[in-house]
């Protein structure tokens, strides 16, 4: 099961964050995600991907950290040990890909100013923890109907169609 998702600069600034595994109250997300954001980025990138053992301890005892390194960001997906290291490795690279797809060359900005459609991009591949969809087709055709119902709820409230939008009825009679 996968306990959480973070994206992060090479700076240490979250870009995404999202757990599915509950933080307690002892603790704060945002010293969770400076203590991944350590373990990770101290390591040279001729190392592996995987961390082991120095998982922070609100995922639990058999938990792991999965990353990639991408430019200037971390894609980081903290998981229990019954997940595949190599399929987390292909499901951040779907991810990614999706992103890509989605912004024309994914960059640190579009995650900063359209944090919602990258957490719409989240959700279409993994909900509460469990991976929902890995074809890369099957995720941009949900996220381009999600746009459709976007654009067409933005023109509903906008008063520019829909029904008593006025955009059929001729006034120069």
């Amino acid at each position: 099961m996968i306990k959480g998702v973070l994206i992060v600069n090479n700076h240490g600034s979250p870009r995404l964050t999202k757990f599915y595994h509950p933080i307690p109250n002892t603790t704060s997300s945002t010293s969770v995600v400076r203590r991944i954001f350590n373990q990770v980025a101290s390591r040279p990138d001729s190392f592996c991907n995987y961390l082991e053992g120095t998982v922070p301890s609100w995922c639990g005892t058999s938990t792991k950290l999965i990353y990639r390194h991408y430019a200037t960001l971390y894609f980081v997906f903290c998981v229990d040990s019954q997940e595949s290291d190599l399929g987390i490795l292909d499901l951040i690279q779907v991810f990614v890909e999706a992103l890509d797809k989605c912004f024309e060359n994914v960059c640190e900005l579009d995650l900063i100013f359209h944090s919602d459609k990258v957490h719409y991009v989240l959700d279409e591949i993994v909900m509460g923890g469990m991976v929902l969809e890995t074809n890369i087709v099957s995720i941009l055709k949900g996220i381009g109907e999600q746009g459709k119902i976007h654009k067409q709820s933005m023109k509903v409230s906008m008063g520019g169609g829909g029904v008593g939008g006025g955009d059929n009825i001729d006034y120069r009679r």
